[in-house]
């Protein structure tokens, strides 16, 4: 729960502070979203303009008529052949703010008076010639306030600007990276509204005098030409540029101009050296283009948006997505972790696309997108640290008692882990090795000799261990002990630490074959298990501690071992372990003993290691009916069923005979009559 709220924490803070930075809006911010709006028009198909052709003054005008100015009288012979080809309108986005050095301009004016034609004029920072204002008609105040203002303007002559039907701005306003998308279609001068290009030519194509704009307490709201659909722009009554037009165009030098019949012809300026360029959406433009493709676009209504409660939506997308995300980091698998995050980066995206194609919106996929990505990442990252070293901490603490099997299983599932002292029913193994003194006195000063041979012998019981599922709690000296049934589940607990007490002898009895082939003495080996529910859990001290168990089922398990040698067998188990596996093994009473320390006696028993062939009825017969008098205090009757039980049950003949020895003793002990049977041990 507390690595939970970590996690969570974790992506919260990322999404607080990426929605901090969006509200502030840095460079880095605005300008991702920037360029994110330019992908939407790069994926976009062209489309011919059916209203535009441009006739360019090119190389080939050059060669034609000589180097650039050109007599303006070349430039009203081009305008006749335009009308008289029948186009519309001419638009020259070309400045002409001096006399006519070759003296065409008389001609030239009386051209302009002839025909619709409207020429240019710029902004400045020192302004040369007298910009030619227009009627501005304004719903609500403050219109001024929210205008884009320069402090001079570069206008045409007087003569030119007097004699021409309109008169445009020239401008680009490159956003922060240099890139023009937005074009102002008004601007201010020294307190006067002058109209751009793209703006004056619609209205001069709708034969309007003036035009409107719409203006409130948000800044300008809109901006109509009487006969067209009111234009939505931007507070600084900017429109952003729809760049999906293609122009068809014709060589000024040319003599065949039919291509401009029913046109709005632009003549432009493309020759090497005379054109500017800039850098647009979809790359670098000439100057031109800016108000062809802005014209256009107004013309069509195919006019882009991207409204001020955009920013609202996108910011109240992106946090509801991230929140999902972050959840989902959470407490979901890595898996549906992956869909849901590859389904949350296209969505932003792909519903902008569908936005812009169907609607001409401009949405920005970019911030959703990383306020998406980067608070899940960092979620689903320390989530990641925090499963790694708990994966660490239960490799650390159970590696090397589990088996690898049983350590994976725990770290892919640390659920299962119930630690902390819970109670639970164990099955509890003790061994301990039989005849150490010799093996000892064999290496005699030989430490390392000694060491070596322990250590085959402990891993070759160890493995019986860990390959059953065991929990190796601890070597003792030259005694072990495990448990089955903790940290994980284990339904057949007493039944595996049975199997795994039989493979251990058996791997005993093969290692013992391998030693005394090198001259080593055989190892013995006494087995305890009991069945019983004990404290489980993490055992210690706040500088160390164990994964250990504790309880009266251990202590007895412990006596149990001990108690392997005197009754002649290499295992014994306790009653509720008996009660457990005696369907699956031939087992056999040995007694009811009070283990030392204790008053009330238990009952133990063993389990053959080689079962019976033959009279198995008849031998568990006799052996209960041994012990039935051997209580009785029938000891003539119990020795003579123990001299034929050894014969017909060979295995325990080292029990029976121990027994013999104990009647033997009790004879004489004048036990009484009310003797319970119980063998009270003495030692451990």
């Amino acid at each position: 729960m507390k690595h939970t709220y970590k996690i969570l924490l974790t992506g919260f803070a990322i999404l607080l502070g990426l929605v901090v930075l969006r509200i502030q809006d840095p460079f880095f911010i605005e300008t991702a979203r920037l360029k994110g709006l330019d992908y939407y028009q790069r994926q976009q198909s062209k489309v011919k303009s059916s209203n535009i052709v441009v006739v360019t003054i090119d190389e080939a005008t050059l060669d034609k008529f000589g180097q650039w100015p050109m007599s303006r009288g070349i430039l009203s012979e081009g305008l006749e052949k335009a009308f008289n080809s029948g186009a519309q309108l001419v638009v020259m986005p070309i400045l002409f703010s001096e006399r006519d050095r070759l003296g065409g301009d008389t001609i030239f004016n009386m051209t302009l008076q002839k025909y619709p034609v409207i020429t240019a004029q710029s902004a400045s920072q020192k302004g040369k010639g007298n910009p030619v204002p227009r009627g501005l008609a304004t719903i609500g105040d403050g219109l001024g306030d929210w205008l884009f203002t320069y402090p001079a303007a570069i206008g045409p002559t007087k003569e030119i600007g007097q004699s021409s039907a309109g008169v445009g701005m020239l401008l680009t306003a490159p956003e922060l990276d240099g890139v023009v998308r937005r074009l102002p279609l008004v601007i201010k001068v020294k307190g006067e509204v002058y109209p751009t290009i793209p703006l004056e030519a619609l209205r001069l194509f709708s034969g309007e005098e003036s035009y409107q704009a719409k203006v409130d307490q948000g800044g300008v709201q809109a901006i109509r030409v009487k006969g067209t659909p009111p234009i939505v722009t931007d507070a600084n009554a900017r429109v952003w540029i729809n760049y999906k037009y293609k122009f068809n165009s014709v060589s000024f030098a040319s003599n065949d101009w039919k291509i401009v019949k029913d046109k709005i012809v632009i003549i432009a300026l493309t020759a090497e050296g005379l054109s500017n360029t800039v850098a647009t959406s979809v790359g670098i433009q000439q100057g031109y283009e800016i108000s062809a493709q802005a014209l256009q676009m107004l013309i069509d209504n195919s006019r882009l948006q991207r409204p001020a409660t955009f920013d609202l939506y996108e910011i109240t997308a992106g946090i509801i997505l991230a929140l999902i995300l972050i959840i989902s980091a959470c407490y979901l698998n890595y898996f549906l972790n992956g869909i849901l995050i590859i389904l949350a980066l296209c969505a932003p995206y792909f519903i902008g696309l569908n936005l812009f194609t169907k609607y001409g919106y401009l949405m920005d996929y970019t911030w959703p997108t990383l306020a998406v990505l980067l608070p899940w990442v960092g979620a689903l990252f320390f989530r990641f640290v925090m499963e790694f070293k708990l994966k660490q901490q239960i490799k650390k603490q159970f590696g090397t008692y589990l088996s690898a099997a049983l350590v994976e299983k725990l770290q892919k599932n640390p659920g299962l882990l119930k630690l902390g002292g819970d109670e639970r029913e164990l099955s509890i193994m003790f061994t301990d090795v039989r005849g150490f003194t010799t093996i000892s006195e064999h290496y005699g000063k030989d430490v390392q000799g000694l060491t070596s041979i322990m250590n085959r012998y402990m891993t070759a019981m160890t493995q019986a261990i860990l390959d059953n599922d065991g929990t190796l709690d601890k070597y003792i000296g030259d005694a072990q002990m495990a448990f089955w049934n903790a940290p994980l589940d284990d339904p057949d607990h007493a039944r595996n630490a049975v199997k795994t007490a039989m493979q251990m002898l058996k791997r005993l009895d093969t290692f013992n074959e391998e030693i005394t082939k090198e001259g080593i003495p055989a190892f013995g080996m006494g087995l305890g298990i009991n069945t019983a529910s004990v404290v489980v859990g993490n055992m210690g001290s706040t500088q160390r501690f164990d994964y250990t168990c504790l309880g009266d089922g251990v202590n007895l398990a412990s006596r149990l071992e001990g108690q392997s040698k005197p009754y002649g067998v290499r295992i014994i188990i306790g009653p509720l372990t008996y009660a457990k596996v005696n369907i699956s093994y031939q087992c056999f009473e040995l007694d009811c003993i009070a283990v030392k320390g204790k008053k009330e006696g238990v009952k133990i028993y063993t389990m053959l290691e080689n079962r019976l062939a033959e009279n198995v009825m008849e031998v568990i017969r006799m052996h209960e009916a041994f012990l039935i008098n051997y209580r009785a205090q029938k000891w003539d009757e119990a020795i003579a069923l123990i001299n034929a039980l050894k014969k017909h049950n060979p295995e325990l003949k080292k029990y029976y005979e121990a027994m013999v020895e104990r009647i033997k003793e009790l004879q004489g002990a004048n036990l009484g009559a009310d003797w319970d049977g119980v063998f009270r041990a003495t030692s451990k």
